[in-house]
């Protein structure tokens, strides 16, 4: 029996149920980013300020009070509360800055996310963890994967992303840095994978010779992974791609063959196209009348000339073709 059958059993006998959720539908942190309550900080930072002022003040008069044997004491009472108050209001002052955010905590429980820059007014006694919204970019690490013709090849790609929820980039994952930078590995190495190095063949993108649409697989592949995070792809590029040394030496071999055999395919059309037209020229000028054995030997000569690599050399013939 299978570990998943008896995992299966096992989770039935308990009373619970027997499917688990695996992926991305596992995910047990849920939570979406929502904006949170603020106002004009530039108004409450005046406010915090009286309200240090006042407390302060009071406290003096507080004393002066009771120097004199006056009782100061409800002054003493009023200062501390104004204190207080002010410490609280200061509290709830937040500094936002442009291509940042604020996550907010307020014992614990996330109540929002303030993106507005700027001083920013909240609610007292939170706590705010700041998270980047600027576009990021990184390269991965050279990997080398086997193709989908099981040949070695050496291959790294740029990713540009940004984080587009900050609730879930704070608080689905440990750390979203080194999440993005491990899934976009994993996804390269699927791509690579599923493409061959070269040579595709019919209804297939090879990795050297399709590199936009491998891009743009890999960008999706890759958003796909990171969006349990709050993370989005801007754009991803293949910025390295060889075969692997062990074997780069037998494919450049192989290059330098299909090349050849390209050229020569070449060179035999043009040689076999000016004979037909040497031929053709000669019957309607009526230059030479020749028989079928004579064209032959006509034909034979001049595609030696033709497709020859070397210089070819003349032989005089001072006799005739039968003789």
């Amino acid at each position: 029996m299978s570990e998943e059958t008896r995992f299966d059993d096992q989770a039935s006998a308990g009373g619970e149920p027997a499917g688990v959720p695996v992926g991305h539908d596992g995910a047990r942190v849920d939570v979406a980013e929502r904006a949170a309550w603020s106002a004009n900080g530039a108004v409450a930072l005046l406010v915090v300020i009286g309200l240090l002022v006042l407390g302060v003040l009071a406290i003096i008069q507080a004393a002066i009070l009771d120097d004199a044997g006056k009782g100061g004491a409800g002054f003493g009472f009023l200062g501390a509360a104004l204190i207080v108050l002010g410490s609280l209001a200061a509290s709830a002052l937040t500094v936002v800055s442009p291509g940042d955010t604020r996550v907010l905590q307020f014992f614990g429980r996330y109540i929002g996310t303030l993106r507005k820059p700027g001083l920013q007014l909240t609610r007292p006694l939170v706590i705010g963890r700041k998270v980047s919204v600027k576009v990021r970019n990184f390269e991965t690490n050279e990997l080398k994967v086997n193709d989908a013709d099981g040949n070695p090849v050496n291959i790294a790609a740029i990713i540009v992303w940004q984080v587009a929820d900050t609730a879930k980039a704070t608080f689905a994952v440990e750390k979203y840095d080194d999440f993005v930078r491990v899934q976009s590995e994993s996804a390269l190495r699927h791509v690579a994978s599923s493409h061959p190095y070269d040579n595709a063949g019919p209804g297939e993108e090879s990795l050297r010779g399709s590199t936009d649409l491998v891009a743009k697989e890999l960008a999706q592949e890759v958003a796909e992974r990171i969006s349990i995070a709050g993370l989005e792809v801007v754009e991803a590029r293949i910025s390295s791609l060889a075969y692997a040394p062990e074997i780069a030496h037998a494919m450049l071999q192989r290059q330098q063959a299909a090349a050849v055999i390209a050229a020569r395919e070449k060179i035999v059309e043009g040689a076999v196209s000016m004979v037909q037209g040497a031929l053709r020229q000669l019957e309607t000028d009526d230059i030479v009348t020749m028989d079928e054995e004579r064209k032959a030997a006509m034909v034979s000569n001049l595609l030696v000339v033709l497709c020859s690599s070397s210089q070819a050399t003349p032989v005089v013939n001072t006799g005739s073709l039968y003789t």
